[in-house]
């Protein structure tokens, strides 16, 4: 005896009725009230929502059960009201997503409209470039693993017709327990045991042997990725349905980020190259010929011209020889930022020198003189350990960004 009738009512069988009783109740219930039959009739919309509610629950034969046992309240949070599925997609499921009998097929179309098709996990993976693979281009050959269909079995896990649904959970692969305690009624969702939770069951004589009955291997598969001239560090090569594949599903796809790697010599910073190059202070006073080792193996042979006067972090910029634009023809520019090198204190003790200095250097420019009037007192200059630096000093008046800092390097010059 049954503890409820409502939903065997609203099926309009009795609730000893068969599963082909049960079909061709709905099927005739839900043809009869499907709102495109009935747009302007709010009433047969709720009585096919109604229909579908009650045979999505008694054509499963563990939800009839609990149903006939404890009624609509011992599938509350599981196949009740709102936990079953959506009535539109079990007549879509029921009728094969095109009418019933091929008739209605037309009547109905408004409403089959295509879920789009599970699809198995995207791969990510960082590809690490250096500066001078994307200056100049390149091709890699990056090799992956990835899961694919058993090509023995193609995807059965078996041989054809070895792989049946799991009787215990009807291929669900989950089972609902229900345990008293007390007064209380605890229900509960596990894992089949009959099947171990994929709702197919193999004999182990039927297995696939390559596979072992898990439909898929694992496959290695090497794939070219294209590094563009002048690639922006984060840009995303995509290989679709190259990824994992799986039994009823769409391929993934696998999608590799560019990353650049720091590079000793040179900071980018979008096309332009900053080049930090440390002179001497004769060639930043009396000027000559600077070497900078390119993306590419050239030398750029750089000449400051005597008097130029390159004064400390002074920046200077060559046209043209900063990175190719992204899919275009144009270069960017490369800036070289100088760092002038003083000579060792006491570097000569010849008073000749320093007279020279004076005659050709111009003349210091008077400031800070204090009145005729005024007492002076000897005060004698002091190294300072670590220049300062612990103490808040800085020697550069150039404060950096965040941008990552290239190696400084001292520049050969002649």
């Amino acid at each position: 005896m049954v503890k409820e009738t409502k939903l065997y009512e609203t099926l309009g069988v009795s609730p000893d009725a068969t599963e082909a009783q049960l079909k061709k109740a709905y099927k005739t219930g839900a043809l009869k009230y499907h709102p495109d039959k009935n747009a302007n009739n709010p009433a047969a919309e709720q009585k096919f929502k109604e229909i579908s509610h009650a045979y999505e629950i008694l054509s499963d034969s563990q939800k009839r059960a609990i149903y006939d046992q404890y009624g609509e309240a011992g599938l509350e949070g599981g196949a009740g009201a709102g936990g079953g599925m959506a009535a539109e997609d079990l007549f879509a499921q029921f009728f094969g997503g095109g009418g019933f009998g091929g008739g209605l097929g037309g009547m109905f179309g408004g409403m089959n409209q295509q879920r789009a098709p599970a699809k198995a996990k995207t791969i990510h993976h960082t590809h690490h470039v250096s500066l001078e693979d994307i200056y100049r281009g390149k091709i890699s050959k990056l090799a992956l693993q990835r899961s694919i269909l058993c090509p023995k079995c193609e995807g059965r896990g078996g041989k054809e017709g070895a792989v049946k649904r799991c009787a215990g959970c009807d291929g669900q692969g989950t089972k609902i327990m229900m345990r008293q305690m007390g007064p209380m009624i605890q229900r509960f969702q596990t894992v089949c045991p009959d099947c171990n939770g994929e709702g197919e069951v193999i004999k182990e004589k039927d297995r696939c042997k390559q596979c072992n009955g898990k439909k898929t291997v694992v496959d290695r598969k090497v794939l070219h990725v294209h590094v563009d001239r002048g690639v922006k560090s984060g840009t995303k090569v995509e290989f679709r349905g190259e990824g994992d594949q799986a039994p009823g599903i769409l391929p993934g796809d696998v999608v590799f980020v560019i990353e650049q790697k720091p590079h000793p010599r040179f900071t980018r910073q979008e096309d332009d190259l900053l080049y930090k190059c440390e002179i001497d202070l004769v060639t930043a006073l009396a000027g000559g010929t600077i070497y900078i080792e390119h993306l590419d193996e050239r030398w750029l042979s750089v000449d400051i011209q005597p008097g130029e006067a390159i004064a400390p972090n002074s920046v200077k910029m060559i046209r043209g020889q900063g990175m190719p634009s992204y899919r275009h023809h144009d270069y960017g520019n490369m800036y070289i930022q100088f760092s002038v090198r003083f000579p060792e204190k006491n570097w000569t003790q010849d008073p000749a020198a320093f007279e020279a200095l004076r005659k050709y250097l111009p003349a210091p420019a008077v400031v800070n003189v204090p009145p005729q009037d005024a007492m002076t007192e000897p005060a004698e200059l002091e190294d300072v350990e670590g220049n300062g630096a612990g103490r808040g000093f800085s020697n550069s008046p150039m404060e950096e960004d965040d941008e990552p800092q290239a190696e400084r390097v001292q520049c050969a010059s002649q």
